[in-house]
């Protein structure tokens, strides 16, 4: 390899079951409550015992779906389910119902992934 040239490293991440994209666009909702949403992710995570191990989740945030209303709004992967009004209770349920037991809370649920409308 000449000096010109550049090794580039592959990533590494921790194995996960599930990963949650939060919608954390200005669109989404107006005084920050997605982005205040996400913040809180790391603690409910931990305290639901989630952050690690088998059911270990992954989350990251994501600018814009394209879905404006009825924010905030979340994606579940590799499941496919797409929550809307993601409030702090909302996302308790979801984290007890859907990440610990697979069971998606159906009626936060306004899409699902290889189902008709």
């Amino acid at each position: 390899m000449s000096d010109t040239e550049t090794q580039v490293v592959k990533p590494k991440i921790g194995a996960y079951k599930r990963h949650l994209l939060v919608c954390t666009g200005p669109r989404c909702t107006k005084d920050g409550e997605s982005q205040q949403l996400f913040d809180s992710l790391g603690e409910k995570f931990k305290s639901a015992g989630v952050d690690a191990g088998e059911l270990r989740v992954k989350r990251s945030r994501v600018s814009c779906f394209a879905a404006c209303k009825g924010g905030p709004i979340m994606c579940v992967q590799p499941d496919g389910t797409w929550y809307y009004n993601v409030t702090p209770v909302n996302m308790d349920r979801i984290i007890e119902q859907h990440l610990k037991k697979g069971e998606p809370v159906e009626d936060l649920v306004f899409h699902q992934a290889g189902v008709d409308a």
